[in-house]
Protein backbone atom coordinates (compact mmCIF):
# COMPACT_ATOMS: atom_id res chain seq x y z
CA UNK A 1 0.00 0.00 0.00
CA UNK A 2 1.42 3.42 -0.92
CA UNK A 3 1.77 6.20 1.63
CA UNK A 4 -0.82 8.19 -0.33
CA UNK A 5 -3.35 5.39 0.00
CA UNK A 6 -2.51 4.96 3.66
CA UNK A 7 -3.30 8.57 4.55
CA UNK A 8 -6.34 8.63 2.28
CA UNK A 9 -7.74 5.53 3.96
CA UNK A 10 -6.94 6.82 7.43
CA UNK A 11 -8.83 10.03 6.65
CA UNK A 12 -11.87 8.06 5.52
CA UNK A 13 -11.77 5.81 8.57
CA UNK A 14 -11.28 8.63 11.07
CA UNK A 15 -13.79 11.01 9.51
CA UNK A 16 -11.44 13.66 8.17
CA UNK A 17 -12.51 15.45 5.01
CA UNK A 18 -9.05 15.34 3.44
CA UNK A 19 -5.80 13.43 3.88
CA UNK A 20 -4.14 16.80 4.40
CA UNK A 21 -5.54 16.80 7.94
CA UNK A 22 -2.58 14.64 8.89
CA UNK A 23 -0.16 17.33 7.76
CA UNK A 24 -1.51 19.73 10.38
CA UNK A 25 -1.61 16.99 12.99
CA UNK A 26 2.05 16.21 12.35
CA UNK A 27 3.08 19.86 12.27
CA UNK A 28 1.29 20.44 15.57
CA UNK A 29 2.70 17.29 17.17
CA UNK A 30 6.24 18.42 16.36
CA UNK A 31 5.96 22.17 16.86
CA UNK A 32 3.23 22.47 19.52
CA UNK A 33 1.16 25.04 17.65
CA UNK A 34 -2.37 24.47 18.91
CA UNK A 35 -3.59 24.60 22.50
CA UNK A 36 -6.87 24.48 24.41
CA UNK A 37 -8.87 27.68 24.21
CA UNK A 38 -6.97 29.29 21.35
CA UNK A 39 -8.37 31.19 18.37
CA UNK A 40 -7.23 29.81 15.00
CA UNK A 41 -7.74 31.25 11.51
CA UNK A 42 -7.47 28.68 8.69
CA UNK A 43 -6.89 30.27 5.27
CA UNK A 44 -7.90 28.27 2.21
CA UNK A 45 -9.79 25.97 4.54
CA UNK A 46 -12.05 24.00 2.15
CA UNK A 47 -13.00 21.21 2.40
CA UNK A 48 -12.31 21.57 6.13
CA UNK A 49 -9.76 18.92 7.10
CA UNK A 50 -7.43 21.38 8.82
CA UNK A 51 -10.41 23.01 10.53
CA UNK A 52 -11.38 19.61 11.97
CA UNK A 53 -7.90 19.12 13.44
CA UNK A 54 -7.77 22.67 14.79
CA UNK A 55 -11.24 22.30 16.35
CA UNK A 56 -10.20 19.06 18.05
CA UNK A 57 -7.11 20.62 19.55
CA UNK A 58 -8.48 23.97 20.73
CA UNK A 59 -11.50 22.31 22.34
CA UNK A 60 -14.73 23.76 23.68
CA UNK A 61 -13.15 27.03 24.80
CA UNK A 62 -11.47 27.61 21.44
CA UNK A 63 -12.57 29.12 18.14
CA UNK A 64 -11.74 28.20 14.55
CA UNK A 65 -12.41 30.56 11.63
CA UNK A 66 -12.31 28.91 8.21
CA UNK A 67 -11.75 31.08 5.13
CA UNK A 68 -12.09 30.02 1.50
CA UNK A 69 -13.50 31.14 -1.85
CA UNK A 70 -15.53 27.94 -1.88
CA UNK A 71 -18.35 27.20 0.51
CA UNK A 72 -17.19 25.10 3.45
CA UNK A 73 -19.69 22.50 4.56
CA UNK A 74 -20.39 23.05 8.24
CA UNK A 75 -18.42 20.93 10.66
CA UNK A 76 -20.39 18.51 12.79
CA UNK A 77 -19.68 17.03 16.21
CA UNK A 78 -17.03 19.56 17.21
CA UNK A 79 -16.95 21.30 20.57
CA UNK A 80 -15.11 24.42 19.40
CA UNK A 81 -16.87 27.53 18.17
CA UNK A 82 -16.61 27.58 14.37
CA UNK A 83 -16.99 30.57 12.05
CA UNK A 84 -16.98 30.59 8.24
CA UNK A 85 -15.82 33.33 5.87
CA UNK A 86 -16.36 32.93 2.14
CA UNK A 87 -14.09 35.07 0.00
CA UNK A 88 -10.71 35.64 -1.61
CA UNK A 89 -8.04 36.62 0.94
CA UNK A 90 -6.44 38.94 -1.62
CA UNK A 91 -9.53 41.16 -1.38
CA UNK A 92 -9.94 43.77 1.36
CA UNK A 93 -13.57 42.80 1.97
CA UNK A 94 -12.50 39.28 2.84
CA UNK A 95 -9.91 40.57 5.28
CA UNK A 96 -12.61 42.77 6.82
CA UNK A 97 -14.88 39.74 7.14
CA UNK A 98 -12.10 37.81 8.88
CA UNK A 99 -11.62 40.62 11.37
CA UNK A 100 -15.38 40.70 11.98
CA UNK A 101 -15.55 36.92 12.46
CA UNK A 102 -12.64 36.98 14.89
CA UNK A 103 -14.26 39.75 16.89
CA UNK A 104 -17.75 38.26 17.00
CA UNK A 105 -18.61 37.25 20.54
CA UNK A 106 -14.97 37.28 21.63
CA UNK A 107 -14.50 40.87 22.75
CA UNK A 108 -12.19 41.33 19.77
CA UNK A 109 -9.58 38.93 21.11
CA UNK A 110 -6.55 38.70 18.83
CA UNK A 111 -5.81 35.46 17.01
CA UNK A 112 -3.37 32.92 18.46
CA UNK A 113 -2.57 30.95 15.28
CA UNK A 114 -2.98 31.55 11.53
CA UNK A 115 -2.54 28.51 9.28
CA UNK A 116 -2.62 28.26 5.50
CA UNK A 117 -2.52 25.16 3.31
CA UNK A 118 -3.34 27.13 0.17
CA UNK A 119 -1.82 26.16 -3.15
CA UNK A 120 -2.14 27.79 -6.59
CA UNK A 121 -3.82 26.17 -9.56
CA UNK A 122 -1.02 24.11 -11.02
CA UNK A 123 0.30 24.85 -14.51
CA UNK A 124 3.03 22.23 -14.60
CA UNK A 125 5.63 24.97 -15.10
CA UNK A 126 7.72 24.71 -11.96
CA UNK A 127 9.01 28.28 -11.68
CA UNK A 128 5.56 29.73 -12.30
CA UNK A 129 3.89 27.41 -9.79
CA UNK A 130 6.57 28.29 -7.23
CA UNK A 131 6.11 32.03 -7.81
CA UNK A 132 2.35 31.71 -7.43
CA UNK A 133 2.74 29.75 -4.21
CA UNK A 134 5.01 32.46 -2.83
CA UNK A 135 2.44 35.10 -3.75
CA UNK A 136 -0.29 33.18 -1.91
CA UNK A 137 2.00 32.76 1.10
CA UNK A 138 2.64 36.51 1.14
CA UNK A 139 -1.11 37.16 1.08
CA UNK A 140 -1.55 34.78 4.02
CA UNK A 141 1.29 36.56 5.80
CA UNK A 142 -0.51 39.90 5.36
CA UNK A 143 -3.57 38.45 7.07
CA UNK A 144 -1.40 37.04 9.86
CA UNK A 145 0.21 40.42 10.47
CA UNK A 146 -3.23 41.99 10.61
CA UNK A 147 -4.84 39.65 13.13
CA UNK A 148 -2.16 37.75 15.09
CA UNK A 149 -1.55 38.51 18.74
CA UNK A 150 1.89 39.16 20.17
CA UNK A 151 3.38 35.72 20.64
CA UNK A 152 1.09 34.21 18.01
CA UNK A 153 2.16 31.59 15.47
CA UNK A 154 1.91 31.35 11.68
CA UNK A 155 2.07 28.30 9.40
CA UNK A 156 2.05 28.58 5.62
CA UNK A 157 2.60 26.19 2.73
CA UNK A 158 4.94 27.13 -0.09
CA UNK A 159 6.69 25.29 -2.90
CA UNK A 160 10.47 25.12 -2.67
CA UNK A 161 12.31 27.37 -5.12
CA UNK A 162 14.42 30.44 -5.73
CA UNK A 163 12.15 32.91 -3.89
CA UNK A 164 11.84 30.82 -0.73
CA UNK A 165 14.78 32.38 1.12
CA UNK A 166 13.47 35.91 0.59
CA UNK A 167 9.99 34.93 1.78
CA UNK A 168 11.39 33.19 4.85
CA UNK A 169 13.52 36.24 5.69
CA UNK A 170 10.50 38.53 5.34
CA UNK A 171 8.45 36.39 7.72
CA UNK A 172 11.38 36.00 10.12
CA UNK A 173 11.41 39.77 10.68
CA UNK A 174 8.01 39.49 12.39
CA UNK A 175 8.64 36.42 14.56
CA UNK A 176 11.10 35.12 17.10
CA UNK A 177 12.13 32.40 14.66
CA UNK A 178 11.02 30.51 11.53
CA UNK A 179 11.74 26.93 10.55
CA UNK A 180 11.03 24.80 7.49
CA UNK A 181 9.04 21.63 8.09
CA UNK A 182 8.05 18.78 5.76
CA UNK A 183 5.40 16.58 7.40
CA UNK A 184 5.45 12.89 6.57
CA UNK A 185 1.92 13.17 5.18
CA UNK A 186 3.16 15.35 2.31
CA UNK A 187 3.50 13.32 -0.87
CA UNK A 188 7.06 12.17 -1.47
CA UNK A 189 7.23 13.69 -4.94
CA UNK A 190 5.88 17.08 -3.81
CA UNK A 191 8.08 20.16 -3.48
CA UNK A 192 5.78 21.58 -0.83
CA UNK A 193 7.06 22.56 2.59
CA UNK A 194 5.73 24.59 5.48
CA UNK A 195 7.22 27.68 7.05
CA UNK A 196 6.42 27.56 10.75
CA UNK A 197 6.88 30.95 12.41
CA UNK A 198 6.72 31.09 16.20
CA UNK A 199 6.07 33.91 18.68
CA UNK A 200 5.08 36.98 16.73
CA UNK A 201 7.00 40.09 17.71
CA UNK A 202 5.12 43.35 18.07
CA UNK A 203 8.03 45.11 19.76
CA UNK A 204 9.24 48.55 18.60
CA UNK A 205 12.83 47.19 18.59
CA UNK A 206 14.64 44.49 16.66
CA UNK A 207 17.85 42.54 17.21
CA UNK A 208 20.86 44.67 16.30
CA UNK A 209 19.18 48.04 16.94
CA UNK A 210 21.40 50.55 18.74
CA UNK A 211 19.72 53.26 20.80
CA UNK A 212 20.07 55.56 23.78
CA UNK A 213 17.79 54.71 26.72
CA UNK A 214 17.08 55.84 30.26
CA UNK A 215 17.14 53.15 32.95
CA UNK A 216 13.93 53.68 34.92
CA UNK A 217 13.52 50.57 37.07
CA UNK A 218 15.10 47.33 38.27
CA UNK A 219 13.85 43.85 37.42
CA UNK A 220 13.48 40.93 39.82
CA UNK A 221 16.83 39.53 38.64
CA UNK A 222 18.60 42.83 39.27
CA UNK A 223 18.80 43.96 35.64
CA UNK A 224 18.10 47.57 34.80
CA UNK A 225 14.87 48.25 32.91
CA UNK A 226 14.40 50.75 30.09
CA UNK A 227 11.13 51.53 28.30
CA UNK A 228 10.97 52.00 24.54
CA UNK A 229 7.51 53.17 23.51
CA UNK A 230 6.24 51.40 26.62
CA UNK A 231 8.07 48.17 25.73
CA UNK A 232 10.34 46.62 28.37
CA UNK A 233 14.06 46.26 27.65
CA UNK A 234 16.26 44.57 30.26
CA UNK A 235 19.79 45.97 30.44
CA UNK A 236 22.15 43.99 32.72
CA UNK A 237 24.70 45.96 34.74
CA UNK A 238 22.73 49.20 34.87
CA UNK A 239 20.90 51.12 37.58
CA UNK A 240 17.89 53.47 37.60
CA UNK A 241 18.88 57.02 36.71
CA UNK A 242 21.52 56.04 34.16
CA UNK A 243 21.34 56.99 30.48
CA UNK A 244 23.19 54.49 28.29
CA UNK A 245 23.62 53.46 24.68
CA UNK A 246 22.64 49.84 24.16
CA UNK A 247 22.46 47.27 21.39
CA UNK A 248 19.41 45.00 21.30
CA UNK A 249 20.63 41.40 21.55
CA UNK A 250 17.41 39.39 21.76
CA UNK A 251 13.73 40.20 21.30
CA UNK A 252 10.83 38.26 22.78
CA UNK A 253 7.11 38.95 22.27
CA UNK A 254 6.82 40.99 25.48
CA UNK A 255 10.35 42.12 26.31
CA UNK A 256 13.90 42.41 24.96
CA UNK A 257 17.49 42.30 26.21
CA UNK A 258 20.06 44.98 25.51
CA UNK A 259 23.79 45.24 26.15
CA UNK A 260 25.55 48.46 27.07
CA UNK A 261 27.95 49.59 24.36
CA UNK A 262 31.29 50.63 25.88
Amino acid sequence: MTRKDDYYNRAKQQGYRARSAYKLRQLDDEAGLLAEGEIVVDLGAAPGGWMQVAAERVGAEGTVVGVDRQRIRELEDVAATVEYVRGDITEDRTKDAIREAVGAGMEKRPVDVVVSDMAPNMTGEYDLDHARSVHLAQQAFEVARDVLAAGGDFVVKVFDGRDLDALEAEIDEEFEYVRQMRPDASRKESSELYLVARNRLTAPVRTGDELEVDIVDTGTEGDGIARVEGFTVFVPGTQPGETVIIEIEDVKPNFAFGTVQR
